[in-house]
């Protein structure tokens, strides 16, 4: 498997952990139950253990540049979706901004 490939893979799985892990954080801060801020948390790790991973495939500035952006808009998406969030016009003209970024540093 290339590196490109084994780099979207690991990112992708990093990334997926962590937004998952912040929306255990998020259901904790509204309900209250400590079960769901470890569940967090753990979560949390694993993604951050997929993210380490990546960097043996791509350097650190693009490798955090992608991650980073790419939490971001998605975190934002179910923010949006899921927990009814209201954004501003700037906000979704940032979200998009950073779809665009993401292809333009992967595309660099």
């Amino acid at each position: 498997m290339s590196a490109k490939i084994l780099f979207w893979v690991f990112v992708l799985f990093g990334a997926g952990f962590e937004i998952v892990g912040d929306v255990f954080f998020k259901k904790w801060t509204v309900e209250n139950k400590p079960l769901l801020m470890w569940a967090g948390f753990i979560i949390y790790s694993i993604g951050t253990l997929f993210w380490a991973f990546s960097l043996k495939y791509e350097t650190l500035s693009k490798a955090i540049s992608i991650f980073t952006i790419l939490n971001l808009v998605i975190v934002a998406l179910i923010g949006i979706i899921f927990f009814k969030e209201n954004i501003s016009v700037i906000s979704k003209i940032g979200i998009v901004l950073g779809i665009i970024s993401i292809v333009l540093i992967e595309r660099g």
